[in-house]
C-alpha cells in the first residue's frame, strides 16, 4: 500500500502512556499481552460480538463518565502510529468528498491509540475487545497490538489488511451519522436475538462495504494500491468470518449466532464498495440475498 509521505490526521490521540490506558477496570496497571487478546478475541471482535454490547452501551448500560486529558499526538518517529494517522487522513479525505456530493456535511471521528485498557463514552474499552467505535464519543479505539494479533494469529498480514480494519471501524461511524446505527439499536429487545444478530449481521456488512467505497475512491484520487493489497484485504475479511471463526475452535458452525457474516458475505460486501465506489450499493437492510 502506497501511503508513505501522504497527509496525517490531526485526529489522532495518543493514551499509550498515560496511566488510565492500562489500568483501567481492576487491570492493575497491566497491558494485555497478544495471549491474552487472542484468547479474549474468542469472544469478541474477530468473532463477531459487537464489542458495544460487551461495554453496556447496546444492553441499557449507562455511559462512562469520561475524564478528558489533554490529548497527544504521536511520535513522529512511530511507524506504525504514522500510518495509522495517514489511512485516517485519507478515510477523512474520501467521505468528506462523498458526503459533499450528496449535498452533506462529514464530520470526522477521532481515533485513539491505547493500550490495555481505556475509558470511553461507551464504557471502559478494552484491548481484548479488538478494535472498535463508540457512537456516544464518535471515536473509534484500538490497540495496535492487535496488528500483530491479526498478522499471527489470524493469519491475515499486510499493510491493506491493517487499513481494512481502521476504514471498516470508520464505516460504523458514517453509520452513525446516517442514523443507521441508532435504527437498529432501536430493535433490541423487540425482536428475537436471532432476529438481532441478523440485522447486526447487515450492519457489519453495510460497514465492510463502506470500507470497500473508501478503497476505490482512495485508488482513484491517490493511487495508494499495490500488487496484492486487494488480496490482503479478502484475505483478512475471510479470517474474520464468523463461519471461519467458529471452524477454527473446533466447533460446529451456528448461522443462528452470527453477527458479522460468513467469510463470503464479508468478501463479497467489501468487493461490492470496492468495485462500485457506490454507498447506494452497500444497502445490506434491502438485499434479499447477503
Amino acid at each position: 500500500m502506497r501511503w508513505e509521505g501522504n497527509r496525517e490526521s490531526s485526529n489522532v490521540e495518543d493514551r499509550r502512556s498515560s496511566s488510565s490506558s492500562s489500568s483501567s477496570s481492576g487491570l492493575g496497571g497491566r497491558s494485555i499481552g497478544i495471549g491474552t487478546i487472542v484468547v479474549a478475541l474468542i469472544g469478541g471482535w474477530a468473532l463477531g460480538i459487537n464489542p458495544l454490547t460487551l461495554l453496556g452501551v447496546l444492553s441499557g448500560g449507562n455511559p462512562a463518565q469520561v475524564q478528558q486529558a489533554p490529548a497527544q499526538r504521536p511520535p513522529a518517529e512511530d511507524k506504525m502510529a504514522r500510518f495509522v494517522s495517514t489511512v485516517l487522513a485519507d478515510t477523512e479525505d474520501v467521505w468528506k468528498d462523498v458526503f459533499r456530493q450528496q449535498g452533506g456535511r462529514y464530520q470526522e471521528p477521532h481515533l485513539v491509540l491505547f493500550r490495555g485498557a481505556t475509558p470511553t463514552a461507551c464504557g471502559t474499552g478494552q484491548a481484548a475487545m479488538g478494535p472498535f467505535y463508540c457512537p456516544g464519543d464518535q471515536k473509534v479505539y484500538i490497540d495496535l497490538d492487535f496488528y500483530e494479533t491479526l498478522r499471527r494469529q489470524l493469519g491475515a498480514p499486510g499493510d491493506f489488511a491493517q487499513a481494512y480494519v481502521i476504514a471498516h471501524e470508520v464505516g460504523h461511524h458514517v453509520q452513525n451519522l446516517l442514523g443507521i446505527t441508532e435504527k437498529v439499536d432501536q430493535r433490541r429487545g423487540r425482536v428475537s436475538q436471532a432476529q438481532y444478530n441478523q440485522l447486526s449481521v447487515r450492519l457489519e456488512l453495510q460497514a465492510d462495504c463502506f470500507a470497500g467505497v473508501w478503497a476505490n475512491h482512495a485508488q482513484q484520487a491517490r493511487q495508494i494500491l499495490e500488487q496484492g493489497d486487494v488480496e490482503e484485504a479478502m484475505n483478512a475479511a475471510a479470517k474474520i468470518g464468523d463461519d471461519a471463526l467458529q471452524r477454527s475452535r473446533g466447533g460446529a458452525v451456528v448461522p443462528e449466532s452470527f453477527t458479522h457474516g460468513t467469510s463470503a458475505q464479508r468478501q463479497r460486501w467489501f468487493d461490492a464498495g470496492l468495485q462500485s465506489g457506490s454507498m447506494q450499493r452497500c444497502d445490506t437492510f434491502s438485499a434479499r440475498a447477503l
